[in-house]
């Protein structure tokens, strides 16, 4: 996986979810609380998650075959899909279950002291891990907030693990007040409560985190920013005299393909318009050097037949198109 896929946050979300949900299963044994069951599932189901992201990243490493001309880069977005649905239904119903039954039949917290101890723990265990994946984020995110950075995000794995330690950190604390309110009231109800608030946010960041990587695996295309370098590379202001039409798509994370109809002179030749081509699909890997496949067509300016649109400009059945001559 490459740096942006943000391995080392992975990483230490991994082991810091690992060492937590150890602690946690414990704490429910000694105390019987539903939060702390609910919460040792859903560091569990996170650690498993991370798990998912690093099997993906390593799958989409794999060279392009005939049957997949264009590689394996979505499988990054498939598994950070996998990511969301487990998020939903193994951490967020599983809690939402629990805290169910626990308001149903509560019983006060023995041992309070496990889970307030082991709660402690895991707030501190995960800030750092937070801290880490922050760490990771910042020369990615640049100027734009965290919403947009999560948005606008074309490697998934940093904006999951993100919103995976921010819902994990806000459960331990809904965790920790729904525990406090048990012990200090002596009713088991608050624990139930707590549980399924922590099951109500784990859903709602499993429906977030679904949505962008739907939009990531139904294909987007390149950040205003990429393609505005596009656009200027492309044209050289002599052979290449303008853009037509283009549209880019995501591959992947990191590889691009850009297909674009760029107007040359009538009077070129066809060797001065192989060399303008090359020349502007060099230009364009420098400008943006995630741009891998890049094809264009070359063909004579008609403000009529671009007003049209791409996909308008040839009337089937009609008179070949100019670019068919090329």
């Amino acid at each position: 996986m490459s740096a942006s896929g943000g391995t080392k946050a992975i990483v230490a979300a991994l082991g810091a979810n690992l060492a937590i949900a150890a602690s946690k299963f414990v704490a429910f044994a000694f105390s019987g609380s539903s939060s702390m069951l609910a919460e040792g599932v859903h560091s569990l189901a996170d650690s498993g998650n991370q798990a998912l992201l690093l099997v993906g990243g390593k799958k989409a490493q794999r060279e392009a075959t005939p049957q997949h001309p264009f590689g394996y880069g979505r499988e990054r977005y498939i598994y950070a899909f996998l990511v969301s649905i487990v998020l939903f239904s193994v951490g967020g119903m599983f809690a939402i279950y629990e805290g169910y039954e626990k308001l149903q039949h509560p019983h006060e917290i023995d041992h309070w002291y496990w889970p307030v101890g082991v709660l402690v723990f895991a707030i501190i265990a995960e800030s750092f891990s937070f801290r880490t994946a922050i760490k990771e984020s910042n020369p990615l995110r640049g100027e734009h907030s965290w919403k947009e950075f999560v948005r606008r995000a074309k490697a998934p794995e940093l904006p999951v693990v993100l919103l995976e330690d921010f819902g994990a950190l806000v459960g331990l604390v809904l965790a920790l007040l729904g525990v406090g309110l048990a012990i200090v009231t002596g009713d088991g109800v608050w624990d139930g409560i707590g549980t399924i608030c922590i099951g109500v946010l784990l859903v709602l960041i499993a429906l977030v985190l679904a949505a962008e990587t739907k939009s990531l695996l139904l294909g987007e295309a390149a950040g205003p920013e990429e393609t505005r370098k596009i656009e200027a590379a492309l044209v050289d202001g002599d052979t290449v005299t303008r853009v037509i039409h283009m549209r880019t798509l995501h591959l992947g994370p990191e590889e691009l393909l850009v297909a674009a109809k760029i107007a040359v002179r009538h009077d070129d030749t066809a060797t001065e318009i192989a060399n303008a081509i090359n020349a502007a699909e060099a230009r364009i890997r420098q400008a943006v050097p995630i741009a891998r496949v890049i094809y264009l067509e070359p063909d004579i300016y008609s403000e009529a037949e671009a007003a049209k649109g791409p996909d308008r400009e040839a009337t089937p059945g009609g008179p070949a198109h100019p670019a068919a001559d090329h």
